[in-house]
């Protein structure tokens, strides 16, 4: 890892976001919560809220930071579902990683839950949309 014992700590954000295409029967079954594994969003969230703690343990060079703040978010559309993650925190280093981590696996969440449905849904458009410090 880099040394980063000399930059001050601030407060820093990062917002991430990721789109996942599903077709429009898949997003109806997801809003009626008839997904047979369980409430599609829900389970989402809670999968990227872990990442999101657990950057750190996957991403060899990424220094464990103090998060004060997450808020991970769905925009649903006919089609498509959109998952934003938001990180904020106080420390050397920003939070990057962790928002980008967090709405990957969100994302992968919502295609394991669907992929009874069918196996040609496509995550996209995976980036850093904001930074901070």
């Amino acid at each position: 890892m880099i040394d980063i014992g000399n930059k001050k700590i601030t407060k820093r954000k990062a917002v991430a976001e990721g789109t996942i295409s599903l077709g429009e029967e898949i997003i109806n079954e997801i809003k009626k919560n008839k997904v047979p594994k369980g409430n599609v969003l829900n389970f989402s969230e809670s999968a990227s809220l872990f990442a999101i703690k657990n950057t750190p343990f996957i991403i060899p060079h990424c220094h464990p930071v103090k998060i004060t703040k997450v808020n991970i978010n769905f925009e649903t559309g006919k089609d498509k579902i959109k998952v934003i993650c938001e990180v904020e925190g106080i420390d050397r280093t920003g939070f990057e990683m962790e928002a980008l981590y967090g709405v990957s696996v969100g994302l992968l969440t919502i295609y394991d839950m669907c992929k009874i449905y069918k196996k040609q849904m496509k995550i996209t458009e995976i980036y850093l949309k904001q930074k901070s410090k």
